[in-house]
């Protein structure tokens, strides 16, 4: 059993402010600069400038978060219901990973059809975001672990986990505060390390553009439908919880195209690096500055 003593905040101010600085926020706030950065970097290499990849990855944001909150609130209505006021209070934590992929993807369309990106450029965009999204999600999980989220099933294998500090949120679960867990959790940091060697071998070797994103999306679904079942979260119906029938919906979207669209490609020659042909050019016109000379 792995036994987990760090609290879910690197530090707290209660000298009337009461402000705490949770590793939930630091974990997601590293994964969303880590996905812009990394899109940013790669859009150049398909042909579209850095700063529209900044400006699709604000809306992408945006949509992120408020999705990954709408889809929180609409697992744990009961409690809002009652609540209405903690809604919007997001710096609590309580946000679901399905909303912020989802919510995000439609953040990005609107802001490509709202600045009338030529359509073409859509399937790049997503294919270029797939990779970074899911690392983002990775790190992301890190803050779930220090915080104690997402309730699952006993257990008491080697690589069960437990809860010992007394701020942990695993105290809202039947198990896992003091006792053993699924480290559901772990499993999913796995699955997604796994999905992304995936998509690594697979880029520039699926055709059309955006069939990398269906391969992300199937692919999550599947190890998210079956990692669910290890968890306790509320029970939609016939035994199956919401992350379930979001999966079996993104599935039920994702296996049809890919089945009559995808087709696998020779990949295309490595062509140079932006950056790198622009040093390069620097490089020549020093050296003819210094002949000159």
């Amino acid at each position: 059993m792995i036994d987990i003593t760090v609290g879910p905040n690197l530090f707290t101010i209660q000298n009337g402010i009461n402000l705490a600085l949770a590793w939930h926020g630091i974990f997601s706030l590293v994964g969303v600069v880590t996905a812009v950065y990394l899109v940013a970097r790669w859009g150049p290499m398909k042909g579209i400038s850095s700063d529209d990849m900044y400006s699709i990855a604000v809306w992408c944001v945006l949509g992120g978060f408020i999705g990954a909150r709408l889809v929180h609130v609409i697992d744990h209505w009961d409690f809002y219901s009652d609540n209405p006021a903690r809604i919007i209070a997001i710096w609590s934590g309580g946000i679901g990973v399905w909303g912020g992929i989802l919510g995000g993807f439609f953040g990005g369309i609107t802001c490509v059809a709202v600045q009338k990106v030529p359509k073409h450029y859509w399937g790049i965009l997503m294919d270029i975001t797939a990779p970074a999204l899911l690392l983002a999600q990775t790190i992301g999980r890190l803050g779930d672990i220090a915080n104690g989220e997402h309730c699952a099933k006993a257990a008491s294998h080697f690589l069960s986990f437990s809860w010992s500090h007394p701020q942990s949120l695993a105290q809202n679960c039947a198990s896992g505060f003091g006792t053993g867990t699924e480290p559901v959790i772990f499993y999913e940091i796995l699955g997604n390390i796994i999905i992304i060697a995936i998509l690594w071998a697979l880029k520039d070797r699926l055709k059309p553009a955006g069939m990398l994103w269906c391969v992300y999306l199937a692919l999550y679904s599947i190890a998210r439908f079956g990692i669910t079942f290890a968890r306790e979260d509320r029970i939609w119906a016939l035994g199956m919880q919401e992350a379930h029938y979001i999966a079996l919906v993104c599935l039920a979207v994702t296996i049809p195209i890919l089945v009559y669209k995808a087709r696998f490609v020779s990949p295309a020659p490595i062509t140079a690096n932006v950056e790198i042909v622009s040093i390069l050019n620097r490089s020549d016109k020093s050296r003819a500055k210094r002949r000159r000379k």
